[in-house]
């Protein structure tokens, strides 16, 4: 009995040892463009069990430092409306029950995400801004900084008219429930949206790009639903030649001061063609300049390209969501249908710290958005765009000098630039904020909402600066919040929350 109870050890051990041989030569792989390749991911948590995952791909993961302020008095950064990595961080925990690779989480997708009730009360610009100081409820000597934007709200009687084109990977890694029929699924909703004086196309690809459906009346909704009923997945995928063909369909349809729109749904996986990260972020900047918006859409698990999508849609005057869901569905094409329409472009950040008041500043986030000294007035330099209606959070962690508040001075003025849809140039903006001295639990509600998403994403990522927040202190924070929460996302974060801590 002794002997055979050593025989199945041993044997457990080879095992365990070949497959860590197996996990450490698949680790030495290396990927082009800094990708992470998650068939090598093994999990980054102490005490967790290396997992073994299909193959999507996320840029590296980094974060933002502490920045002196007499050395480096501003902070210059694009705005991102994006909400992917939320629904991928979700994805990970609900249905994967493990904590999601650091390359998927970025905090300001995680921020966005989330439809905060800012006022908008700004009738000269597409936007207005709004913001708070307080203390920092992770580290009791910092201060927070929550600066937010709000996209002007249209009334969908007053929404323009619009020339959409929808490009849909319908290539051999999109056969699955979780891809194309999900988005099939999704597509049917935004038809349900659309008006008579709105048009869609179908666009597919896979070896090559095919029309489906030609520009077609928002009136016609049966007709443009058998058409995205019909398909099916089949074959490589040759992503650039399709984002060509949706370009050139959009252009013959264009629709001067309207909405003109390209939406992608895929996982990503280009591989016939131009397919690396630079040359389809080259092939966009290209069909940026035609006044034409795009929406990403990334599905499925596997060979999710989540690095490029994301890029795709930094650089085109685009927005990236993830869909894992029905709800998700239900979230990006009816719930925040007003997203589709953009009220600002190129929408840039500066942020001025006072060297009085402030010792050192980090910006919680945007780490792919950040922007040299010469862009922020340099009207060529693409950045973010605001849809109807939408909203922008951005937090800063500061170090105060000696720790002292200064209501009588501000902590900081912020600069933003943005551009109208229909324009080449772009329009200033100011926004002073002062300390006045507040507690955590004196600031606004959003303060304490933001607060806890940003907490959370630096505990998933383990970030060094996550102080003294824990997954409980977050839930604590939630609970103090009452925000309008009509579609039940803010509670459903709660229990996202208590999903993580117990993983």
């Amino acid at each position: 009995m002794k002997n055979s109870t050593k025989l199945i050890l041993s044997t457990k051990k080879i095992i365990i040892l070949t497959f860590s041989i197996f996990l450490g030569l698949i680790s030495c792989d290396t990927l082009e463009n800094e990708l992470v390749d998650t068939n090598s991911y093994s999990s980054q948590y102490e005490g967790f069990p290396a997992i073994s995952l299909p193959g999507d791909k996320y840029n590296e993961y980094t974060e933002n430092p502490f920045m002196n302020v007499a050395e480096n008095p501003v902070s210059k950064f694009s705005t991102d409306a994006d909400g992917a990595s939320y629904a991928n961080v979700r994805r990970f925990i609900q249905q994967d029950k493990q904590l999601p690779p650091k390359g998927a989480i970025r905090t300001e997708e995680l921020l966005n995400y989330f439809q905060l009730d800012y006022k908008f009360n700004n009738t000269s610009h597409p936007i207005t801004l709004n913001g708070e100081v307080s203390e920092c409820p992770w580290n009791g000597t910092h201060k927070l900084v929550r600066i937010g934007l709000k996209g002007k709200p249209i009334s969908k009687e007053n929404l323009p008219a619009s020339n959409f084109v929808f490009l849909i990977d319908v290539s051999g890694s999109m056969g699955s429930e979780d891809k194309l029929e999900l988005l099939k699924n999704g597509f049917k909703y935004f038809v349900d949206e659309l008006s008579s004086n709105d048009r869609v196309a179908i666009v597919t690809y896979a070896g090559s790009a095919g029309v489906v459906l030609e520009s077609t009346s928002g009136d016609e909704k049966q007709k443009i639903k058998n058409a995205i009923n019909s398909l099916g997945s089949g074959g490589s995928t040759a992503g650039a030649e399709g984002i060509i063909t949706a370009y050139e369909i959009a252009q013959q349809h264009l629709i001067a001061n309207g909405n003109n729109r390209i939406v992608i749904g895929t996982d990503g996986d280009f591989n016939v063609g131009p397919s690396s990260q630079e040359e389809l972020i080259e092939l966009i900047e290209e069909k940026r300049e035609l006044g034409i918006f795009l929406t990403v859409l990334g599905v499925g698990r596997g060979n999710l390209n989540d690095a490029s999508l994301e890029q795709i849609a930094n650089n085109g005057n685009g927005t990236y969501e993830y869909i894992d869901n029905l709800e998700q569905l239900k979230k990006v094409f009816i719930y925040d249908y007003n997203k589709f329409y953009t009220v600002a472009k190129d929408v840039k950040i500066q942020v001025e710290f006072n060297p009085n008041n402030v010792e050192a500043y980090r910006l919680i986030g945007y780490e792919n958005r950040a922007l040299e000294n010469e862009d922020f007035e340099d009207d060529q330099k693409d950045a973010g765009e605001i849809g109807s209606n939408q909203n922008v959070t951005v937090l800063y962690e500061i170090i105060p000098k000696n720790n002292t508040n200064s209501p009588n001075t501000p902590t900081f003025t912020i600069d933003f630039r943005y551009k109208n849809p229909d324009s080449d140039t772009s329009n200033p903006l100011e926004l002073e904020i002062f300390d006045t001295g507040k507690t955590f639990n004196q600031s606004t509600d959003f303060m304490k909402f933001t607060s806890s998403v940003a907490s959370f994403s630096m505990l998933l990522s383990d970030s060094e600066y996550k102080g003294t927040s824990n997954y409980n202190t977050i839930i604590n924070w939630l609970n103090s919040t009452n925000l309008n929460d009509e579609h039940g996302f803010k509670a459903a974060f709660k229990e996202l929350v208590k999903e993580a801590k117990e993983l």
